[in-house]
């Protein structure tokens, strides 16, 4: 059996620490740790890091497209990889969770997160398993666009790592 995990985030190097960023954070993680040895290369639009876990196949996957239109990379990175919908696990930030907290969801909306919203257009389905990440919500709304794409203050980084742990951890727990 293979198993598709997808960080989501914006591609860059002037993106990569922030908010909205966390969920390839995740798969950083992974492919340090539970799946070591795996090494990061591009692969049709995306990074591509494989490892084994119990046996099976897991691809992580980093798309190289902008959050808010990943959808149509991660709907061919499934079917490069012969996987379908429910192979996948989506990683991503979320708002509407308190800094530091970590929600396993196996299906639903996408609850107003653009990135996830693109995924669930491309796929034709809602039934897909996810880890959301707490980056905590701003005062007004209007901050939010600035708000996901900042990184993370010093003080935050103990909650951040903490989830990241926990959100990885996770990922392995929907794996089985």
């Amino acid at each position: 059996m293979a198993h598709v995990v997808v960080g989501l985030g914006n591609p860059g190097p002037e993106y990569r620490d922030t908010r909205h960023n966390v969920g390839q954070r995740v798969l950083d993680r992974l492919a340090a740790g539970d799946l070591r040895g795996t090494r990061w290369h591009r692969d049709d639009g995306t990074e591509l890091s494989e490892g084994r876990w119990r046996g099976d196949t897991v691809r992580l996957v980093k798309p190289l497209a902008f959050m808010n239109v990943c959808g149509p990379v991660v709907a061919r990175a499934l079917r490069r990889h012969a996987a379908e919908p429910h192979d996948l696990v989506l990683v991503y930030d979320d708002i509407d969770l308190p800094l530091g907290a970590v929600r396993v969801r196996m299906k639903g909306s996408h609850g107003g997160h653009n990135g996830v919203r693109s995924v669930i257009e491309a796929l034709g389905t809602s039934d897909i398993r996810r880890v959301k990440l707490g980056i905590g919500r701003p005062d007004h709304k209007a901050d939010v666009p600035d708000h996901v794409l900042t990184v993370f203050d010093p003080e935050e980084m103990e909650a951040v790592d903490a989830a990241v742990a926990d959100a990885a951890q996770k990922v392995l727990t929907l794996l089985r």
